[in-house]
């Protein structure tokens, strides 16, 4: 599998609520970022799924290159321009 789009060098801020289900883009390619539209249809990539634990501002990847996936471990510092 090649390496994501980077949608933008920096972290999405969410207001999530505790239980809520998410999508979250892995392949950077969707139009609604930080979530899933079903862009990545044809490639390798799938969407990362799951529900916030908690309520409250959560940080999602934007660079799409986390070790975290899908939260902000700030792997968009490390990119080059």
């Amino acid at each position: 599998m090649g390496k994501a789009y980077i949608a933008q060098k920096a972290p999405f801020a969410i207001e999530a609520q505790e239980g809520q289900k998410y999508a979250w883009c892995s392949c950077g390619l969707s139009v609604k970022q930080p979530f899933c539209d079903g862009s990545h249809k044809g490639t390798a990539f799938k969407p990362i799924t799951g529900k916030y634990e908690k309520s409250g501002t959560v940080w999602l990847c934007g660079c799409k290159q986390t070790g975290n996936a899908p939260f902000c471990d700030g792997s968009h510092k490390e990119l080059k321009d």
